[in-house]
């Protein structure tokens, strides 16, 4: 054939990435408002070597791009991804609105709140009215009885973007993750929390008022963490699956904030 026996015998020997990859995960997590460009030119004034497109490939291989739609003003927001998945209690908290109505038509609002680890159910907090400052009262509540999350995963919701949540959110050193516009499965483990809450409770009743709504949904939300079997957690029900992992089993009830103007469940 012909062949150069140089050629013939060769073989790559492939780049080692790992103190590039180290160093750009640094200047990242240091400077989160940096995009590829200014990472790599960071790098270039380090004596780093490699061209644009390695660096590039790396930057996108590793997971830190920038999301550009974060709420404005936001201090507790961070931009990068991708987001580790939990593996502890309190590690990641999500978090939703649900809607439905009374029999007469009033409409009645849900803040549920969902340990993202044991899948437990932290609060199902019933309302007509609700706004960021309910969802920190809230939120203040869980922590007082179970401690601080790392993180909690919202969508772009109003009250969720609010400054009084913001607020509460920063003074506590807890990071807000928000779903990308148009991506629930950014935050799919509230989604699937609230598809069984519809299909389980809110289609199986009627509710006569708001006490009602709130007495029957307090029902069904005891049921799920202490009875209910989940399948991700092999077939254990979310309190059973927390106790294993040390955490005390706490009371099961439809949460209301202290001094909340909706009065108690």
């Amino acid at each position: 054939m012909h062949l150069s026996t140089t050629a013939y015998f060769y073989q790559a020997k492939p780049k080692n990435d790992a103190f590039l990859v180290m160093r750009m995960k640094e200047i990242a997590n240091t400077r989160v408002h940096y995009g590829f460009n200014r990472v790599h030119v960071m790098l270039k004034r380090e004596g780093f070597k490699d061209n644009h497109k390695r660096v590039y490939r790396l930057y996108r291989q590793e997971g830190l791009s920038l999301r550009h739609k974060r709420p404005k003003r936001n201090k507790a927001a961070q931009l990068r991804q991708p987001k580790t998945q939990a593996d502890h209690v309190n590690q990641i908290w999500s978090m939703d609105f649900v809607a439905d109505n009374l029999f007469d038509g009033r409409k009645i609002r849900m803040l549920t709140v969902v340990d993202c680890f044991t899948r437990e159910s932290l609060a199902i907090h019933v309302g007509q009215s609700l706004k960021g400052e309910d969802v920190a009262q809230v939120l203040s509540q869980i922590c007082s009885e179970r401690g601080v999350p790392m993180t909690i995963k919202t969508d772009n919701g109003s009250e969720f973007i609010s400054k009084a949540l913001d607020k509460w959110a920063y003074e506590r050193g807890i990071e807000q993750d928000f779903s990308r516009p148009g991506k629930p499965t950014d935050n799919a483990m509230i989604e699937s929390f609230n598809g069984r809450l519809r299909q389980e409770c809110l289609n199986q009743h009627w509710f006569m008022s708001l006490e009602d709504a709130k007495s029957k949904i307090g029902g069904w939300r005891q049921y799920y963490n202490e009875s209910r079997p989940h399948s991700a957690l092999g077939w254990q029900a979310p309190a059973e699956f927390a106790a294993k992992a040390g955490l005390k089993p706490r009371l099961c009830s439809t949460l209301e904030p202290e001094n909340s103007t909706l009065g108690r469940s």
